[in-house]
């Protein structure tokens, strides 16, 4: 899960990161982390299947998605 992936899946579901640290058990600095690609492996896939278990359905390149959605085709917008 990149940062990206981690704020447009809070961002699809509306949660901020002390609302998802109330899911985890984990601290929103901890959260904060993620936020900006930091953090270890396991906080990832701790985080990664919390929101999945809420629904975001997470993409690698090239994938397509189990339903409408949104995604992220370039890093950054077309100015």
């Amino acid at each position: 899960m990149t940062p990206e992936q981690f704020k447009m899946a809070k961002a699809a579901l509306g949660v901020s990161n002390p609302e998802v640290a109330e899911k985890t058990g984990l601290h929103r600095n901890t959260l904060n982390k993620l936020d900006k690609g930091e953090g270890k492996a396991s906080t990832v896939q701790l985080v990664r299947l919390t929101l999945e278990a809420q629904g975001v359905q997470f993409l690698e390149a090239g994938q397509v998605s189990a339903g409408p959605g949104v995604a992220v085709k370039v890093a950054g917008l077309a100015g």
